[in-house]
């Protein structure tokens, strides 16, 4: 099966057997699902989610409660904008800013409470969550087939906000791991770890990551509707 097909046998699934949650349909999107503030609380209580200052999380509906224990458990949240099309793409969520966690937590509370900033600006980074529809046990994720999440490991990554060892987390239902291994591209930044509701697995051998921002993955397109791409694939 390609990932496409992954992806349609996961959203079926999940609206199937009841574990699906508003935002619906879950189709065309990261799900998000029963127990995912579960999920946030059993990645939570590991031990490079304790040590970090700043995380980088995905602004998706089931990485909400990862992005309010965050801030909760006074986290600095980096979140990308939609496309990273504005020529300050991340946004900088600082707890000290909000009256609760919450408020920040979602895309309007970020937009309102939070800084917009230029990838150059994005500070040193410490771990990141990235949303998936299907995961399997080696590392192997599949979203929802946009690919910013891989493109924005690559900019950071570039710039320096984030280095090779960096953990990389999501959280997803069980019902969402896939036992056989999923099909992988060359950009795909694996995992190092999976929250679930029912708990955490750990990525003993965790695939090779990307080399960094390959220009011959991205159309003119991608290109110009991305201002931060024309002065990296310059430097390139």
């Amino acid at each position: 099966m390609d990932k496409e097909a992954i992806r349609q046998v996961i959203w079926d699934r999940l609206e199937a057997e009841g574990l699906a949650r508003f935002p619906f349909p879950p189709h065309g999107r990261i799900p998000n699902f029963v127990g995912a503030s579960e999920a946030a609380t059993h990645l939570a209580e590991l031990s490079w989610w304790q040590d970090a200052d700043r995380l980088k999380c995905n602004p998706d509906a089931p990485q909400r409660p990862v992005r309010e224990r965050a801030l909760s458990d006074g986290k600095t949240v980096v979140m990308p904008q939609p496309r990273l099309e504005s020529d300050r793409p991340f946004i900088l969520i600082e707890p000290a800013q909000l009256d609760e966690p919450g408020d920040g937590a979602t895309i309007g509370g970020a937009a309102e409470h939070g800084i917009p900033v230029a990838p150059e600006d994005v500070p040193p980074i410490d771990g990141i969550i990235a949303g998936s529809v299907a995961v399997d046990r080696n590392g192997h994720r599949i979203g929802k087939g946009e690919g910013y999440s891989d493109l924005e490991f690559a900019i950071l990554l570039e710039l320096g906000a984030i280095d090779w060892e960096v953990p990389v987390a999501t959280t997803v239902h069980d019902r969402q791991i896939i036992d056989r291994q999923l099909p992988s591209e060359t950009h795909d930044v694996p995992l190092d770890v999976v929250g679930t509701p029912t708990g955490t697995l750990l990525i003993e051998d965790r695939p090779a990551r990307p080399a960094g921002l390959d220009g011959t993955k991205l159309d003119a397109a991608r290109r110009e509707m991305i201002p931060v791409l024309d002065g990296l694939l310059d430097l390139e």
